[in-house]
């Protein structure tokens, strides 16, 4: 245990700029503080175990970075910046050689709202794209440590007006646009692909002119919803206390809050299901949990990437004749004709 503090004690200095003197309560509180998806299990604290997991897994996903960009995957254009914020920036990988406008998809990370980063994808992604002749871009946006909702989705929509307002410097097809992500970047790609558009037409700022639509979105693990109300209706639990995720995502200061006339309006707004209208894009969604009972016990780390959230946003889409296929471990749709998730948003952005 002596090895696995001290190398703690390395880790805690060079990323939380606390000293080794500290005591070990203190550096996983540090540590906690500053990256709160390293509590794997979301219950609050951080032990010793999910701290040196987190750093190792960590420490790899950086030389895996440096891994891609030794196969020679970097982006064309990389952290390009469509705000005044660090966060506010993307990658952009154009198809070689294109010579005709390309489609693109958009790759929204995950991380609670809280956590995550556009290089948390695999170099075969990108590579299937582009061998697919569809260009990929990988987003980042503003998280909850800066403020509350909207700012990610509209984060998100900015980002996709900038890269849409130089559509032609890129050779892209401004009108062949998917959205994709995992958890929360997930629910940020529904949200795109329900909401109204966002545009301005009147707007003096050529970005903001530009459409927000897109023609399909793609979930892993995703919300249809992140109204606390939903979720305990869906899962048959009225005392559901929320994870840690959505206090500061409505920055919710006690439990009463959540009863405000504030947050019950945010919670209906920021849920994707609530836009959704018979004009909205198809959509694919991908579970790597089995459709399993939730209750008050089950971490909300399970019930908030359930199955059940896209098997109740496939009985709307079904209701007003939209696509909608939802796979599981144990939910294989009766007729799918893509085969995965990746090969879906290929054929809709191909169309």
């Amino acid at each position: 245990m002596k090895s696995i503090f001290l190398s703690l004690a390395v880790l805690f200095v060079c990323n939380l700029g606390i000293t080794e003197e500290s005591e070990p309560g203190d550096r996983l509180a540090a540590a906690l503080k500053r990256f709160p998806e390293s509590d794997t299990n979301q219950d609050g604290t951080l032990t010793r175990e999910e701290a040196v997991a987190f750093f190792r897994a960590r420490r790899e996903g950086a030389e895996k970075s440096k891994g891609r960009q030794r196969e020679g995957i970097e982006p064309t254009h990389a952290d390009v910046s469509y705000g005044e914020h660090e966060k506010q920036a993307f990658d952009l990988w154009l198809v070689p050689d294109a010579t005709e406008p390309t489609p693109f998809v958009v790759f929204i990370h995950g991380g609670g709202f809280r956590s995550g980063d556009k290089t948390a994808l695999p170099p075969t992604v990108v590579k299937k794209y582009l061998e697919a002749g569809i260009s990929f871009v990988a987003m980042n946006y503003r998280l909850s440590d800066v403020g509350p909702y909207p700012i990610m989705m509209e984060d998100a929509a900015r980002g996709l007006q900038t890269v849409r307002s130089r559509a032609a410097e890129w050779n892209l097809d401004p009108e062949k646009v998917a959205c994709y992500g995992g958890s929360a970047g997930a629910g940020i790609s529904l949200w795109l692909g329900f909401h109204e558009d966002l545009a301005d037409p009147e707007s003096d700022d050529p970005v903001s002119r530009q459409s927000t639509r897109i023609v399909a979105a793609g979930t892993m693990n995703g919300q249809s919803t992140y109204d606390l109300n939903d979720f305990r209706e869906w899962f048959g639990l009225p005392e559901l206390v929320s994870g840690p995720a959505l206090p500061i995502f409505y920055d919710v200061g006690d439990e009463a809050d959540w009863e405000s006339d504030r947050v019950k309006k945010l919670m209906i707004d920021a849920s994707p299901i609530n836009h959704l209208t018979k004009d909205d894009v198809p959509a694919y969604m991908f579970y790597s949990r089995p459709n399993s009972e939730v209750t008050l016990e089950t971490s909300s780390s399970v019930w908030v990437h359930h199955v059940k959230l896209g098997l109740k946003l496939q009985e709307k889409m079904t209701e007003l004749g939209l696509e909608c296929l939802v796979t599981a471990p144990d939910v294989i749709p009766e007729n799918d004709p893509y085969g995965s998730l990746e090969d879906f948003l290929i054929a809709k952005l191909k169309e």
